[in-house]
């Protein structure tokens, strides 16, 4: 199919074969288990996936390649096309059959990060994730406390899940080549909550406040949030900044805060 990239959906098709079977292998899919593709874009990962498996559900926002898709493999049987916004998409929908999914995709790189915490709100239906992403974003993703990289995304991400990086892509595997280098990464939801944490809405919260200005201190960017007092009471120096910071820190500042809150009620 002739089809030129389209700008505004960030599409960057895969084109290397040897990046497809890496890939592939990374993922090891079996034959019972349900996976979900999001921007399949042309198919280059969808042909590999469907002869390994029983059953694929894949998420294509243009509505030019959807169809296409279902043309060229839905004669399979096996393929379901849900032309739509995996910003928007409901994920728990396709999981009503109870197994959880394994979800994959090259993801655009203009809308990556809202679409990961699309689906870390749906986490408890997933299994697994395997995402090409910017490197840069695999880099924040998968970074520790006191690095340039870290920041709110590292934290919930983590705080979710266990972070693989897998390997590094070159530009010239994609058309159009973007001006980055890409990676693919490996996100486990946790069994357990790494962390306890009262409410995941407040650890949200003071994680996004912590971090909406790097170089104030804790006293200054939870101002409204949580006093000195309630800081110290946390375990935590007011004068500190959020990058240095673990995430059992802000597990604690989180639940003094929602502690707080409650007693105010």
């Amino acid at each position: 199919m002739n089809h030129r990239p389209r700008k505004r959906f960030g599409q960057n098709f895969l084109h290397d074969q040897n990046v497809v079977e890496r890939i592939v292998l990374a993922i090891s899919p079996r034959r019972d288990q349900h996976l979900v593709e999001i921007g399949p874009g042309k198919g280059a990962l969808t042909r590999p996936l469907l002869d390994r498996v029983d059953k694929l559900d894949v998420i294509e926002i243009d509505r030019d390649l959807a169809p296409h898709l279902e043309h060229e493999l839905g004669q399979f049987g096996r393929l379901r096309v849900h032309q739509a916004d995996a910003l928007t998409f409901d994920f728990r929908h396709l999981a009503r059959d109870g197994r959880k999914l394994r979800v994959v995709g090259n993801l655009p790189y203009n809308v990556s990060t809202p679409l990961l915490f699309h689906l870390l709100d749906q986490v408890d239906v997933v299994e697994d994730m395997h995402f090409m992403l910017q490197k840069e974003v695999v880099d924040r993703m998968a970074a520790a406390p006191n690095s340039d990289d870290y920041g709110r995304l590292s934290v919930m991400i983590q705080f979710f899940c266990k972070v693989e990086k897998m390997f590094n892509v070159k530009p010239g595997s994609f058309f159009p080549a973007p001006k980055v280098d890409s990676a693919v990464v490996r996100l486990i939801p946790h069994t357990q909550p790494i962390v306890a944490v009262d409410d995941v809405a407040m650890f949200s919260r003071v994680v996004t406040a912590a971090f909406a200005q790097r170089r104030k201190t804790l006293r200054n960017a939870l101002k409204g949030l949580l006093d000195q007092d309630g800081i110290i009471a946390a375990g935590v120096l007011p004068d500190a900044r959020a990058e240095t910071l673990g995430l059992a820190q802000f597990a604690s500042l989180s639940n003094v805060t929602h502690k707080s809150l409650l007693t105010k009620t």
